[in-house]
């Protein structure tokens, strides 16, 4: 991380555990489109979520989006499952990416993300789900591969159907 020193990050790590635990109260209530709640062995989360569902506004994501609330991301919503491959130009902002196929169940998780660079990162097949979060947030949380991603564009067939 260029630029910060430790102590700001565990502060703001500290900050995203208080706010990730609070938020795993509502995780179970109800779905939302504003919120992406996710599941797995040893815990919950929920996040307030921006949607990206055009290939507008998936081209341009988070880029140049120098914050994101610890309890917030982007949900990218793809018509149908398929390879994807992301890279952070122009998005200073640290990023896990997870990636969940068509059921909502996550099958990948890059974590941390660089700013600005532009290798790309590969999501997988039979993506349909991509969930940005801060950085350090889903090995802070536990979140892996088999978690179940719950949003009302998850539809039929979802591992973690809304009610």
């Amino acid at each position: 991380m260029v630029g910060r020193t430790a102590e700001p990050v565990r502060g703001a790590l500290s900050v995203l555990a208080a706010s990730c635990l609070s938020a795993q109260a509502g995780a179970a209530t109800s779905c939302d489109a504003g919120r992406v709640d996710l599941r797995w062995q040893g815990g919950q989360a929920s996040f307030a979520v921006e949607l990206a569902e055009t290939p507008e506004a998936r081209a341009h994501g988070l880029m140049g989006r120098e914050i994101l609330a610890p309890e917030a991301g982007m949900l990218f919503i793809y018509e149908a499952p398929q390879h994807v491959r992301f890279w952070m130009e122009n998005t200073p902002l640290p990023l896990d990416m997870i990636f969940a196929d068509g059921t909502g169940r996550v099958t990948r998780v890059h974590e941390d993300a660089v700013p600005f660079d532009r290798t790309a990162i590969d999501g997988g097949a039979n993506v349909r789900f991509v969930l940005e979060v801060n950085a350090g947030t889903a090995a802070h949380l536990g979140i892996a591969p088999g978690a179940e991603l719950r949003h009302p564009s998850v539809g039929t067939g979802a591992a973690w159907p809304c009610e």
